[in-house]
């Protein structure tokens, strides 16, 4: 009881600061020395939004109660809380699924400062809530967090927030002495926050400042992380000479078929699950433990359960990336580690190590095939925009080179009836891609071309190229869409889809996927002025490019001595 009264009496003092303060007069209590300029662009860009604290009632009853106790409304909304259940786990070394932490907003009613009332949005206490009966293994996790007070913070919301606002604002802060203090996106409020450590001097009462900003700001995100972990160079470093690791327990669980053996609802015990896999017990265990930490699998008392995210390594998971486990744990595994020889020739470590180039081996071996095909597959929720693209909905007759097994266009075919497809692939491929569209009931509208990039048909309204461009240098690039360009009619549109590398350098898979094609294909990724220059070579105009999921990206093209190429499609792209 000693405890319920004590985290009541902590929401009643956390509600009347909130009520009792306003923006002008909180950040110079925070950061002592900002005025003048400096606190009216940062009281101009932000609103003080709230106060939160982490709670540890028995159970739900008892919340309400003290919610109640404060003059905050009983009945406020709990959702998850995903960075705040991150940092505890973390903190106390425990599996996030053992956590279950919520997040509640209730309003702080009453008069403001000057006795008006906030004319914007109502402020807030952000009460996080860990349940903790009495007896619970948590009550140590309750005492620590009780006493140190980690999760107590003051928020303020970012006003119309962009990049370049949010990168100033953090500018803003440490400038003045705040430090980097984590940070993450929560998908409940679709809404980036990031942490800062008050500086020393600062008198508001608390010691973390909160930036909230509505939508996915994630390379923002990434440089705030990173700023943080260089506070902590060797477990840094130390963290990412393991990734390597990762990928192994990953491919290892899916070629053993660990995923589909288990269950997301009911726990399957250790003794029941070694000898279905064929596996040593301890050792599985082991592998177990690990895969818990890559949030693969949880563990309970009972045994173990598949992760939302562990599903996707079942083999028949709707959108399935066991293939890619597979591939990056097997052939590229292998291949990276001679990464060494591409760095030092600038020749592709797969060729050096299997010699010959990737594709080649693929093709002289059909199951290897097939998987790079599958696993090439494993990514296509990229394509989920595309059947909406303005160069899309006006065509009649499409062509998808090097279309791999015809899940970009399936995609496309389904989703206009209208639509007739062409595919140009390997002969391994095209039988593939057939029998998957056969399966569909779209083969009546598929036609197939068994071939190379110089088999390009002519005459048809758009052109695909996904994930092509990335495989070769510059030189077979403007090969392959000086092809494209031959056989394109005036009116035709090409989409090209690729991953950019960002302008600003910035934190991107593009940039992992650069170091993957130099190792693997001896290609590259790049940038958009990049591609435009390959086009412009070959006779081609890109007119723009729009964001796809997975961090990828379709760029919009047409050939250059079109005339009104710009005209041809509603609403061009801005680059």
């Amino acid at each position: 009881m000693t405890t319920t009264i004590e985290d009541t009496a902590r929401l009643r003092a956390t509600a009347d600061f909130v009520r009792e303060h306003d923006t002008a007069t909180l950040l110079p209590l925070l950061l002592p020395g900002l005025e003048g300029p400096e606190l009216r662009a940062l009281a101009d860009h932000c609103r003080f939004a709230h106060a939160a604290l982490l709670v540890f009632p028995p159970d739900d009853e008892t919340l309400r109660a003290q919610l109640a106790a404060c003059a905050l409304d009983p009945e406020a909304r709990l959702q998850p809380s995903v960075v705040v259940r991150g940092r505890l786990a973390r903190r106390h070394r425990l599996d996030e699924a053992t956590l279950e932490v919520a997040i509640a907003h209730p309003a702080v009613p009453g008069p403001r400062p000057g006795g008006t009332e906030d004319e914007e949005a109502p402020r807030t206490v952000e009460v996080f809530v860990l349940t903790v009966p009495p007896g619970s293994d948590l009550a140590h996790l309750a005492a620590h967090e009780r006493e140190h007070q980690h999760e107590a913070h003051l928020a303020f919301e970012v006003r119309r927030p962009d990049a370049l606002l949010l990168r100033g604002l953090c500018a803003l802060l440490t400038r003045h002495g705040a430090a980097p203090d984590g940070g993450g996106y929560t998908p409940h409020e679709d809404a980036t926050v990031l942490y800062f450590t008050a500086p020393a001097g600062s008198t508001a009462g608390y010691r973390r400042i909160e930036l909230h900003a509505h939508g996915a700001h994630h390379a923002v995100l990434a440089d705030h992380l990173r700023e943080e972990d260089d506070a902590h160079p060797a477990e840094t470093l130390l963290r990412r000479l393991t990734g390597a690791w990762t990928t192994q327990a990953l491919a290892t669980g899916a070629r053993m078929g660990l995923p589909d053996a288990l269950d997301t609802r009911a726990a399957t015990p250790l003794d029941t699950l070694a000898p279905a896999l064929g596996a040593h017990p301890r050792a599985l265990a082991t592998l177990l433990g690990y895969l818990a930490m890559a949030g693969v699998v949880t563990q309970h008392p009972d045994g173990y359960r598949l992760t939302e995210t562990g599903t996707l390594l079942r083999a028949d998971a709707d959108g399935s990336m066991r293939p890619l486990a597979l591939m990056y744990g097997g052939p590229f595994y292998r291949s990276f580690g001679a990464l060494e020889h591409s760095v030092r020739t600038g020749e592709p470590a797969f060729d050096h190590l299997f010699g010959e180039h990737h594709f080649e081996h693929f093709a002289r071996d059909p199951e290897l095939a097939d998987l790079f095909d599958r696993s090439m597959a494993a990514s296509s929720r990229m394509f989920d925009p595309l059947p909406a693209h303005p160069a899309v909905t006006g065509a009649r007759t499409v062509v998808d080179v090097a279309g791999g097994n015809g899940e970009l266009l399936e995609r496309l075919l389904t989703a206009d009836p209208g639509l007739h497809g062409v595919l140009l692939e390997r002969p391994h491929a095209v039988e593939a891609a057939r029998r998957r569209l056969d399966a569909k009931g779209l083969g009546p509208r598929c036609s197939y071309v068994t071939g190379d990039f110089a088999d390009v048909p002519a005459d048809a309204d758009l052109y695909l190229l996904s994930r092509v461009l990335h495989d070769w240098e510059d030189e077979r690039c403007v090969e392959i869409l000086r092809h494209l360009a031959r056989a394109m009619p005036a009116h035709a549109d090409l989409l090209v889809v690729e991953r950019l590398l960002p302008e600003d350098g910035s934190p991107s898979l593009a940039t992992a996927w650069d170091l993957h094609m130099l190792c693997n294909t001896g290609g590259r990724e790049r940038r958009a002025d990049h591609y435009a220059r390959l086009l412009a070579e070959a006779g081609l105009r890109l007119l723009g490019h729009t964001p796809l999921p997975l961090e990828a990206a379709v760029l919009h093209v047409r050939r250059a001595d079109t005339a009104d190429g710009a005209e041809r499609t509603s609403g061009a792209e801005p680059g």
